[in-house]
This record gives C-alpha cells, structure tokens and sequence, in this order.
C-alpha cells in the first residue's frame, strides 16, 4: 500500500468514526425533550422550573466550549473528542445517585456534566469535518455529517417514550429511577467508544496542535474583526433557542392544543376518535416531527448540490418562521401539524450556519468553533422564556418566540447570500 492510499484511508476511517457521534449526541439531546414531561410529574413542576432541565444541559455547552476550544489546540482534535466521550459517560452515570436521592437538582448536576462533555465532542467535531475534505463542499460535508445526527434524535424519542415515560400512576421515586436504565446503558456504550477512537489512528489534521495563532486569548479578541462570522454565532444562538425551544415543548403543546379544543358538535368527531393525549401518545408528534428533521437533513443535503446553502436556508428558515407563527395564532390540530413540519425546515440549520461562518477562518478555525459551540447557550434562553410566557398565558403563544427566532436566521442567511454574490462578481 503506497503513502498516499495509506492517507486516503486514514481520512475515511476518521469520518466515519467522527460522523458517529453525530448520533451519539443525537441521543442526549432528545432525551432532555422526553425528561421534561418526565419529571413535571416526578417533581411536581411548573413549566418554567422544567426549563431548567435544558437550562442546565446547555449550560455546560456555554462554560466548557472555550475550556473545549483550549484543550483541542493544545492536543488537537482527537484527544478533545476522546475527552469529550468520557464526561459524557460520567454525567449519564450520575443518573443513578440523582435517582437514589430523588433530588431535582441532583439530575441538573448530571445534565450539566454530560453537557460538558458534548461541548468538547462539538466543538472539535464540527470543524473537524469541516477540514477533512475541501474548503468548497464543507457545508455540505458538514450537512452529510449532521444527517447522522437524527438518528440519534430519533433513538433518543425512542427509548425514551418506551423505557422512561408511562401512563401509570407511578409514585414520585419510580418516574425518577426510570430514567437510570437507558442512562447507564448510554454511558457504556459511549466509554467502549472513547475506547475505540483512542486506539485507531487519525490523519494528522486530527491530532495537530496550534502552532499558526498568535496565543489563544489573542485569537479569540482576533475573532471579533470578522463580522460575517459574528452574525453567524448570533444566528447560531437564535437557531437553538428555536429548536430546544420547539422540541422541549412539542408534548406540553400538543396535549394544551388538543385539550383547548372546545367540545362543540363540530368538534365531537375529534373527541371521539382523537381523545386528549397522554404523554406517552403526545411523544408520537415529537417522534413524527424528529423523523421530518432527518428527512428535511437529507433532502436539504442533496439539493445544495444545485442551489447556494444560504439562499436554500434562507427559504426554509422562512417556512420555519411562518409555521411556528400559525402554531403561536391558530392552535389546535392545525398548530400541532405545522409544529411537526416546522422540524423538516429546521434540519439544515446548524450546519450550515456553522460551516458558513468558519470558513474564511483560516486558523482562527479552532477558536471560531468554540463561539459557535457556546451559542448553543441559545437553548438556555428560549426556553425560559417560552415557560415565562405558558405561565402568564398558554403553552400555544410561547412558540411566538421560535418564530422570532427563525426571523433571524433569515436575515443571516439573506445576509451571507448576498456576500457570496458579491465576491463571485468581483472576481
């Protein structure tokens, strides 16, 4: 086997194994939307206080990705994600002392641990598949990557509709240790798969250290001149907000928009066939809705082999923004299917929002990716306020915010088509 053969090898090895955890935080963060419903009920909480489930998780994204961004100069991107792998088993086996002691806050901690360790996972494996490969396609490598990542959303609503929710009147103590099982068996198999990554062999992008930036503090302040980039960490911090925001409380919308249907003669078919929804049945809508994320991640993917990523995410953040604006105004059924649906638009997002704005980086790369990462700190914010305002009125006008939201992105997305156009003419 000549050299260059060995090299090929290397880098396709390195994407698949990378593309996998795409899946692997897939699962975490769709259990958090199974969690929430789960302990209103073991906890006996408000709307607001369940927010802090994804308080807490994406907390630990916006403390750890600076900290990430260090450590992955310092030992480059292979040992960050080995790293990353193992906080992540450690905060899921905390789920059992958090279950022993039947304490809401105990739960938090373990959230914001599994949280830490996805921040090093993302922040190096974003841009790290962002330079295996050519500059020109990295959006769409990137999308291809995060394709994978439904998968793990989807498994995350699985197992956890079938393993943690249930319909019986269970006592406080039983909701909470129903969660330890899968939570155990996720850190398993995540430690056999730090395991596995330590051992194969990555090409040397993976394991470079930073030798081109002039110190790391003086990168990040560097960062700053770069305006296309820091609308693209704005717009990434809308982007989650949007979609924590839509995934925590598609259950809570549902059985709210289906139950404020008023009983009349036209609306006692519904009743009849559709009664209000559990929440092991109101996680079938997040299911559907999830499978339209992975189904909208590959369609969006193949068409951007023909149209520019930003004008195409400038579309469906578009779509995105006027279905979550008729599920805010209208309710009922006809709001549960656009929220649905609004999943499909959503899929292309982060990824090309994150592809977009690390690109003309260069080697401020690595420090770019840990903004982008601690603008998942979004999904802290969205949320809270989204409780705030079921609180002081209905689950039904909080998706006003998402819709905002989606507002945003467009205007990135307008933004960056335009520069694109811009620099192609000129040249």
């Amino acid at each position: 086997m000549n050299k260059s053969t060995g090299t090929e090898r290397s880098y396709v090895v390195a994407f698949v194994l990378v593309v996998s955890l795409f899946f692997a935080w897939g699962v975490a963060n769709s259990l958090n939307d199974i969690l929430i419903p789960q302990f209103k009920k073991a906890f006996v909480l408000t709307d607001w206080q369940t927010s802090l489930v994804q308080a807490a998780f994406y907390g630990g994204y916006l403390v750890f990705a600076i900290p990430a961004s260090l450590f992955m100069r310092r030992f480059g991107y292979k040992s960050a994600v080995v790293l990353g792998l193992v906080l992540y088993a450690v905060g899921a086996v905390l789920f059992f002392p958090a279950a022993e002691q039947h304490k809401y806050s105990f739960f938090l901690i373990a959230l914001f641990v599994v949280a830490s360790g996805l921040s090093f996972l993302e922040t190096s494996a974003n841009p790290l598949v962002a330079v295996l490969g050519s500059r020109e396609t990295s959006e769409r490598r990137l999308n291809f990557a995060q394709a994978f990542n439904p998968l793990g959303v989807l498994s995350g609503v699985y197992i956890g509709s079938q393993f943690i929710l249930s319909d019986e009147k269970l006592a406080s103590t039983q909701l909470s240790h129903a969660v330890v099982g899968p939570y155990l068996c996720i850190a398993a198999v995540v430690l056999i798969w730090a395991l596995l990554l330590a051992r194969v062999k990555f090409p040397p992008v993976a394991t470079a250290r930073a030798t081109d930036e002039s110190g790391a503090f003086q990168g990040f302040m560097h960062l700053f001149k770069y305006p296309k980039f820091l609308f693209g960490v704005m717009a990434q911090f809308f982007y989650v907000g949007a979609q924590v925001g839509v995934w925590s409380f598609t259950i809570r919308y549902t059985q709210h928009a289906v139950d404020a249907i008023p009983i009349t003669n036209s609306y006692d078919l519904w009743h009849g066939f559709i009664p209000v929804p559990t929440a092991v049945s109101a996680s079938l809508i997040l299911l559907v809705s999830q499978s339209m994320f992975m189904v909208g991640r590959f369609v969006g993917t193949a068409l951007m082999g023909r149209i520019n990523p930003d004008r195409l995410m400038a579309v469906f953040a578009a779509f995105a923004a006027v279905l979550t604006a008729v599920a805010a105004i209208v309710g009922g059924w006809t709001g549960v299917v656009c929220l649905a649906c609004t999943s499909f638009f959503m899929s292309i997002m982060f990824p090309t929002i994150f592809a977009g704005a690390i690109r003309d980086l260069g080697p401020l790369t690595k420090s770019g990716s840990s903004f982008l990462v601690m603008a998942i700190g979004g999904g802290i914010v969205a949320p809270q306020v989204m409780g705030v305002i079921s609180g002081l009125s209905s689950m039904q006008y909080a998706m006003i915010v998402p819709s905002f939201c989606f507002v945003v992105i467009t205007a990135f997305a307008l933004v960056n088509t335009e520069a694109k156009a811009g620099i192609q003419k000129a040249s």
